[in-house]
């Protein structure tokens, strides 16, 4: 009876083993593919010119999109001064005074609001920047990104902050540190690399958006100028260039695409880099 249980524990080990491998593959190779047909489609129209020049009329081939990749690191830009200090200052507040009822429910906002639409954040980007203004802008792209960047901040922020040791604050207040000196300048030191790492990701996840950015910054095909003006970016022209009738726009919405994806891949890359140094020192 014992050696026919044993054996029976071995099958069901086994089995659910294989199950878990062959999803881990399964995912893998869907990410590899997606990954490989975005690469093969977009590197034979990536050149010199995409980099460096603006879009050509419509009906003329060749140009590059050189407004639209400063424009969505000019957007990243001005989310990320909006979205990063107030999403840290969330979570510090989060780990260090959160253990109450504000503290539940600003988790709680941050929670629902971090699962809002994307489409949505850009309607109310629209409403209290572009109607009040009467015009699209970069400020009001900026924002769109800046308030979905918040909650992710928040959380992760959060979450890095607490894995900090408690034996380090009562360490810091037992030297006659303030309470205030000991976050700032004893926890959030230690937690600094886990918060970059956070932060990062979280630029990475508002990059790639569209939807609030058709609502707000609404593409421009020159070059834009300050910040009150109309500004071109990567995931709108490729939603502009991979629905239009041209082939040689299909080409470089590939290309765009293909950018697109390598800033998200260089974020995650280093953030991941910045995790593993934080592990490992």
């Amino acid at each position: 009876m014992i050696s026919h249980n044993y054996q029976r524990r071995q099958w069901v080990n086994t089995a659910a083993f294989s199950l878990t491998a062959g999803c881990a593959i399964f995912t893998l190779a869907i990410l590899f593919f997606v990954l490989g047909y975005v690469t093969f489609h977009g590197a034979s129209s990536l050149s010199l010119d995409f980099f460096t020049k603006l879009p050509k009329p419509v009906g003329e081939a060749g140009g590059g999109m050189a407004n639209a990749i400063a424009g969505t690191l000019k957007l990243l830009l001005l989310a990320g001064g909006l979205g990063i200090p107030f999403g840290l200052m969330g979570g510090i507040y989060l780990a260090e005074f959160g253990d109450n009822k504000i503290g539940f429910l600003v988790r709680y906002a941050a929670d629902v609001i971090n699962g809002v639409p994307s489409i949505v954040m850009g309607i109310f980007a629209y409403t209290i920047i572009v109607l009040p203004m009467g015009h699209f802008s970069t400020l009001a792209g900026g924002v769109a990104l800046g308030v979905m960047l918040i909650p992710i901040t928040v959380r992760s922020t959060e979450e890095f902050m607490k894995l900090v040791p408690n034996g380090v604050r009562e360490a810091a207040l037992a030297l006659g540190l303030p309470e205030w000196k000991m976050i700032c300048f004893v926890v959030l030191p230690t937690a600094i690399k886990g918060v970059l790492t956070g932060n990062l990701l979280a630029m990475s996840r508002v990059a790639g958006e569209t939807a609030p950015l058709l609502f707000t910054a609404f593409g421009n095909r020159y070059w834009s100028s300050g910040w009150l003006n109309p500004i071109s970016a990567l995931p709108v022209m490729v939603y502009t260039y991979a629905i239009a009738p041209y082939k040689d726009w299909n080409q470089q919405a590939w290309a765009a695409a293909l950018v697109l994806l390598m800033i998200v891949l260089s974020a995650n890359i280093g953030a991941r880099w910045i995790m593993r140094r934080g592990l490992t020192s």
